[in-house]
């Protein structure tokens, strides 16, 4: 079987406390669930048998930074960076995203009264985890993007399955790294084209409109759910050239965005077949 390395998306903290603070030990907690819920998605839910397709989980949660408060309403009293990052993502929800005014901190009030709990709970994560990788001083995002580097340089695999924020990070890196390269790069619930949030911050910067497949790059599929908050635009080819396969899938409106729902919907069973030998 080829490598496959897998960069993890957001809320993944606590698997670094529970491992005793070890990033090694986090991102192999990491691997055992990847490769559970990947067994269900390549085998129509055949019992899992701690059968081995991930080969290395690049983890980076422990650098953004611990989450410190884990209720909903944590998103009123964030940051103002991540406050910025929850009103501008939440401008392009079609219920709310149009004629949002006011008082920053008001604005964040009402929206949290708007939302779905589901959403609420997103946004408590996505919003501080993208603030803390696209800080402005760029040090995090440089520490970041360095760890997933030297984890796709060490195994040097055929396949990188990045997931929510994790296909930002890994896009930017396969970018700064042009000695990287892999055949096929999976995106999953990606939110690489959100305006005013990430696309038109990314490195580097988008041209006249459009991103562009990283160069080592052979293939890139994106994959997305239908009712996914995090991948707006659902499909990537619009600001991106170089998008070789849209997959659109139907997860879960409840569980829209979670990694589990994406591997083991076995949209993946294609792209990765060839590297399953």
């Amino acid at each position: 079987m080829d490598k496959i390395v897998g960069v993890h998306g957001i809320g993944k903290y606590h698997y670094y406390r529970d491992a005793g603070n070890s990033a090694v030990g986090a991102a192999e907690a990491v691997r055992e669930k990847w490769d559970r819920y990947l067994h269900k998605g390549l085998t129509c839910g055949r019992p899992y048998a701690n059968e081995r397709y991930i080969t290395e989980i690049a983890y980076y949660a422990h650098l953004l930074g611990e989450p410190h408060d884990a209720s909903p309403r944590v998103v009123q009293s964030m940051d103002t960076p991540s406050q910025e990052i929850f009103v501008a993502w939440a401008r392009q929800l079609p219920a709310l995203g149009e004629g949002l005014t006011g008082a920053l901190h008001l604005l964040t009030g009402w929206l949290l009264d708007r939302l779905q709990t589901n959403a609420v709970d997103f946004a408590r994560l996505f919003c501080p985890e993208v603030a803390a990788y696209m800080g402005a001083d760029g040090g995090t995002r440089g520490k970041v993007r360095g760890a997933v580097a030297e984890t796709i340089r060490r195994n040097r695999p055929k396949v990188v399955i990045a997931h929510s924020l994790g296909s930002v990070v890994a896009y930017e890196t396969l970018w700064a790294n042009p000695d990287l390269r892999v055949d096929l790069l999976v995106t999953l619930g990606s939110p690489l084209g959100m305006r005013n949030v990430i696309f038109e911050r990314l490195l580097p910067a988008p041209v006249n409109g459009q991103g562009r497949k990283p160069p080592g790059v052979g293939r890139w599929v994106n994959v997305a759910d239908k009712d996914d908050i995090a991948a707006i635009p659902a499909e990537l080819r619009g600001c991106f050239t170089g998008v070789d396969q849209e997959v659109r899938v139907n997860l879960d409106w409840l569980d829209f965005h979670t990694v589990e729902k994406y591997l083991g919907c076995g949209a993946l069973t294609e792209p990765l077949t060839p590297y399953l030998r």
